[in-house]
């Protein structure tokens, strides 16, 4: 940048100063603006249908460039004409230093207004440089994020688009389609976002940037990936959707085979437990024996439904329904034991007491008293109430605890002697 205007005329030395400097940054400015002309940015906007954001800074950008390389036309001339005087003489003179000090460092250089075609203004290197720069860092904000964004998604987004055709046709095949499988919905639903959001970038790629709050510099900031970071999240949902769908394919035949498998053990089970309860409702007297249900019909139904599912190839309802099926396949499973368990205990408590009564006998006949009178009596009497149809369990409960407190009085009594 040249030296302030003090109303003071430049040396020699100063001059050449002044010169070799703004020389340098005459260089830098052609070079800048060449590289922007040619940047990938800038021809990609020049030639595209363009809208929102980026249609209305583009515009103002584009009126930008040309006002720039005129600015820069002004600069040429000035240099080159201070360059000329400065070259005319080793040793300039009074006269010469002052009109080279009107050139470097006073308000010399004649520009067009802004916008172009305003009135024309003098102004001063210093002036025009900032307004260069100011200009150009507008211009280069708008290539930079618009050559930004364009690189990074339309590419993301036509690979993802490449994997979701693929995901596509492999859900077709296994029958997750729209209207009949919400992952095929939501593949649809991704498709189109995708097709929107492409289209939306290559029109108005700066309402997809985020500028960077923090930093002075043309273009800085990032690409806004948040509507192509949902989609491909989403498609990670549907991969795993599709895959599960495609592992019930796998496994349908043997899952299936396993169902009918617990199904039939529960419908065994609860036809013991029904043959179990007629026997327990002709052998024991007065006893509460609870219901025994039948089988499961509505789960028959629907294993035959998985099955015609499977036949069909229609996965995607298969899988869910098979999830639900072994649930409540197991859980009929338990219930009939539970059933079994309970109509069987009257049963179960006469085997006790038939083995108590056995045990006691034993007992007496170890100590040389089982052929008591007493033990006989209450044995017997024990024995044909647990032995005869139907049995009543109290009664026979009551006999058996007297003929074991009778043993046990009678051998305590043997002891004692």
């Amino acid at each position: 940048m040249a030296p302030e205007s003090t109303g003071k005329v430049l040396s020699r030395e100063e001059v050449d100063r002044a010169l070799a400097r703004l020389g340098a940054e005459h260089e830098a400015i052609e070079s800048s603006l060449l590289a922007l002309q040619d940047h990938a940015g800038c021809r990609l906007l020049e030639g595209a249908e363009l809208s929102g954001v980026t249609r209305e800074r583009w515009e103002r950008a584009e009126r930008l460039v040309p006002l720039l390389w005129s600015h820069f036309d002004v600069l040429t001339r000035a240099l080159h004409n201070a360059r000329q005087l400065r070259a005319r003489s080793r040793y300039p003179g009074e006269d010469e230093l002052r009109r080279l000090t009107a050139l470097l460092d006073g308000a010399q250089l004649e520009i067009t207004g802004e916008p172009e075609g305003g009135p024309a203004e003098s102004v001063g290197w210093p002036e025009l440089l900032a307004r260069m720069n100011a200009g150009y860092a507008s211009v280069l904000d708008v290539v930079v994020a618009a050559d930004a964004v364009w690189s990074a998604l339309p590419a993301r987004i036509d690979l993802l688009s490449a994997e979701l055709r693929r995901l596509s046709a492999l859900a077709h095949s296994v029958g997750v389609r729209p209207g009949e499988h919400p992952a095929g919905d939501e593949l649809r639903e991704v498709t189109d976002e995708l097709t929107t959001l492409r289209a939306e970038v290559i029109a108005d790629p700066l309402a997809f940037w985020i500028p960077d709050g923090g930093s002075s510099a043309p273009g800085g900031g990032r690409p806004d990936t948040a509507r192509y970071d949902r989609a491909a999240r989403a498609l990670d949902d549907i991969r795993r959707e599709v895959d599960a769908v495609i592992g019930v394919r796998k496994d349908a035949e043997e899952r299936l085979i396993r169902l009918r498998d617990v199904l039939a053990r529960a419908d065994r089970t609860l036809a013991e437990a029904r043959t179990a309860r007629g026997e327990v409702l002709a052998k024991i007297a007065a006893s509460e024996v609870p219901a025994v249900s039948g089988p499961p019909s509505l789960l028959h139904e629907e294993l035959a439904t998985a099955a015609d599912y499977r036949r069909r190839a229609q996965w995607h309802r298969l899988s869910p329904l098979l999830e639900r099926l072994e649930v409540r396949a197991e859980e009929e499973l338990e219930r009939a034991r539970d059933s079994l368990s309970a109509v069987t205990v009257p049963l179960a408590v006469r085997a006790q007491l038939r083995g108590l009564l056995d045990a006691c006998r034993a007992r007496a006949a170890r100590g040389g008293k089982a052929e008591e009178p007493l033990l006989v009596e209450r044995y017997d009497a024990a024995r044909r109430l647990l032995w005869t149809a139907p049995c009543d369990l109290r009664a026979a409960e009551h006999a058996v605890l007297r003929y074991q407190e009778a043993a046990a009085e009678v051998l305590m009594t043997r002891s004692d002697s």
